[in-house]
């Protein structure tokens, strides 16, 4: 039996595994130090009040043989798609059917399962920096050639900096599906309707598929787009991926939900026009078992007005560490980028980005994560996280501005 090959050409851990390891090990070697986490974007705070009496009475349910419930609709429940599409798209003007959104446990599992709805030469861009999990698992598919000095042989990369103001341009060369991450994970900025509008023209125009993931869209507090489809068009060439994770604190309860419009749709065989709404209905019942009926409960809880509010108050929460952390960066030199209306803050380091990660380590005992990890335009920077609790994220920000 051979493995895939496909494997080997990945380069070192996942990024946030080698984080891991090198805290673990400069743990060990330093027990004494209290080392304070900045690095991925776990939560701290707990699930709203609601949520959890949610989850409570549907695990109570499950007691009695009238209520219980078992496996549960391939796609999700029809009271969280409903509950998602009149409270989370309308009030946006977007309109969708029940069958065009899918529950599932993460959108990490979506955005790296939903390459394989698309053929094995498809050519991929994604914004660089970007969020590992787009570029892993074409890799893992084949897709992306080889990794020579830093970069993917096959892999078109559209660089953010703060060259460009962080604003990507659509590919200059053939690209079948575009990776978008807005608010972005890592920079945390954000792009308006107009910027948005170059990409979705251009996979009107070559046939090209968006995946767009706004994981992070309960941040945005400026005039800028929540859904791809607020722009005109997007429609007909978007998949989007969003999760309860940082929205609602569901990073150990696990669900999210993915929305394939009807009007998407991939070339077959044959040359006709084939719905990546159908082939993703087809790869879910072929693949995944849905979401807990006790879970897709607690999601629907967060869509209540008491929900809104109390997910809204933690959300604010991660935002005013936000905005200590770009003012304390700011106030000890660095240049700071992004954290407005997202949870993560991008900042420009004095050295390359590992040995920033190493010197914050041992000097500071501060955790964060290299900007190298991200892509070649993250060599240079740096990402921290809004997530922690205040108190330690006041507390990080002195040993940094001490440094």
């Amino acid at each position: 039996m051979h493995v895939n090959p496909n494997f080997e050409k990945l380069p070192g851990n996942y990024l946030f595994a080698e984080v891991a390891r090198r805290v673990k090990a400069y743990s060990a070697a330093h027990p004494e130090a209290d080392i304070l986490k900045l690095g991925i974007g776990d939560v701290t705070q707990p699930l709203a009040p609601c949520v959890v009496a949610a989850l409570k009475k549907a695990a109570d349910e499950m007691l009695s043989s009238a209520t219980f419930h078992g496996y549960s609709p391939d796609y999700g429940y029809d009271f969280l798609i409903d509950a998602i599409r009149e409270k989370d798209y309308a009030p946006r003007g977007v309109r969708l059917a029940a069958d065009e959104v899918f529950i599932s446990d993460g959108a990490k599992t979506d955005t790296s399962a939903i390459q394989e709805l698309f053929a094995a030469d498809a050519r991929i861009a994604v914004t660089d920096p970007v969020y590992p999990v787009y570029v892993d698992s074409n890799a893992m598919a084949g897709r992306l050639g080889d990794f020579l000095d830093g970069r993917w042989t096959r892999l078109t990369y559209l660089p953010c900096n703060a060259e460009n103001g962080f604003v990507p341009s659509p590919p200059t060369e053939p690209a079948d599906v575009i990776y978008l991450c807005y608010p972005n994970n890592p920079t945390g900025t954000t792009l308006t309707a107009a910027q948005l509008k170059p990409f979705v023209e251009y996979a009107r125009k070559h046939g090209a598929v968006i995946v767009y993931d706004a994981a992070y869209k309960a941040f945005i507090s400026s005039d800028v787009p929540h859904s791809i489809y607020e722009v005109e068009g997007a429609r007909e060439v978007a998949i989007e991926c969003c999760s309860f994770s940082k929205t609602a604190g569901f990073t150990g309860v696990r669900c999210a939900y993915t929305v394939i419009p009807h009007e998407v749709t991939g070339l077959g065989a044959s040359g006709q026009q084939v719905e990546l709404n159908a082939l993703w209905k087809r790869r879910m019942g072929s693949k995944f078992n849905g979401v807990s009926y006790p879970v897709q409960r607690a999601a629907e809880a967060v869509f209540t007005p008491e929900g809104q509010k109390q997910c809204g108050e933690t959300v604010a929460y991660y935002k005013k560490n936000a905005a200590l952390i770009r003012s304390e960066l700011a106030a000890a030199g660095y240049a700071v980028f992004g954290g407005v209306d997202a949870p993560y803050v991008w900042l420009k380091t004095p050295v390359d980005s590992w040995r920033f990660f190493d010197r914050l380590l041992d000097e500071a005992h501060v955790v964060g994560t290299p900007g190298a990890g991200f892509g070649p335009s993250g060599e240079g920077y740096f990402r921290l996280t809004a997530f922690n609790t205040y108190e330690k994220t006041a507390e990080a920000l002195r040993r940094i501005r001490g440094l």
